[in-house]
């Protein structure tokens, strides 16, 4: 670390250690004792530990250290984070690094590499040109990527390779009547010739089939439940007209009461 930065407050550090599963043998003692040093020797007290155990090259989602890390970040519970070096922190490619360490910045935490000591975002001015540079080179990353892939392609075509979904051939189409004539709904004949629904819904309608149609199930007479002696129980339109009669009658006797007084 370059004399003369300022340390952050409270001088509270996180280490970040990883040793793949194809790392057979080896344990992170070795990066641990050197990283609790480092800290020591900076004056930065150690507030948390990850230790992965998972390839570099899987995401977020498949690496639970490094989405707790994350999740600690977030809720500021340390200062910087201390990694052996940039490969063992992560190995997803130049783009999603960056996006890792603008990240860790966002949430104000600074980012060291204990073998790489330019790898560091704790002054403002380093870290700006940092991630501005690494942002280029992942840039430059994508190109490169892009190239590649079209150039696979373009070889592939060469070679009378057909790329993307295969085409709906005449044998498929054959089957495929073959399969409505029988009268059987889309999905069943979908399920039976191995032809995805949407496949067969679309040939279907340009070769003029109708999608057979559903019968309406009979509507079941409305009845009346049994009370607990057995008796008939009334339904809801012969209690509402019930209680109508009885409102009927109640004013009419308020009435008659109304005129003999």
């Amino acid at each position: 670390m370059a004399e003369g930065v300022a340390k952050l407050p409270s001088n509270r550090a996180a280490i970040y250690a990883r040793l793949s599963t194809e790392d057979k043998g080896q344990t992170p003692d070795n990066q641990l004792l050197q990283l609790r040093a480092w800290c020591e020797r900076m004056g930065y007290r150690v507030v948390r530990e990850y230790v992965e155990h998972e390839n570099g090259g899987k995401s977020v989602e498949y690496r639970k250290q490094l989405a707790a890390m994350f999740a600690g970040a977030t809720r500021r519970e340390f200062d910087l984070l201390l990694v052996w070096s940039l490969d063992r922190f992560s190995r997803e490619g130049m783009a999603a690094t960056v996006a890792h360490l603008q990240r860790l910045a966002s949430h104000g935490v600074a980012f060291q590499s204990f073998t790489e000591e330019h790898l560091s975002t704790e002054n403002e001015l380093v870290r700006n040109i940092l991630l501005a540079t690494l942002s280029s080179l992942a840039k430059l990353e994508r190109e490169k990527i892009s190239q590649r892939t079209k150039a696979g392609l373009e070889r592939a075509r060469a070679k009378g390779k057909i790329l993307g979904r295969p085409k709906f051939s005449e044998d498929d189409r054959n089957k495929l009547i073959a399969a409505l004539d029988t009268g059987e709904s889309w999905h069943a004949v979908s399920a039976k010739t191995r032809i995805p629904y949407s496949t067969v819904k679309k040939h279907a309608r340009a070769l003029g089939y109708e999608p057979r149609q559903r019968l309406a199930k009979p509507r079941r007479p409305v009845t009346g439940r049994l009370g607990t002696n057995g008796s008939r129980l009334p339904t809801l339109q012969e209690a509402l007209a019930g209680r109508l009669l009885v409102g009927r009658m109640r004013l009419g006797k308020r009435a008659r009461t109304a005129q003999l007084e």
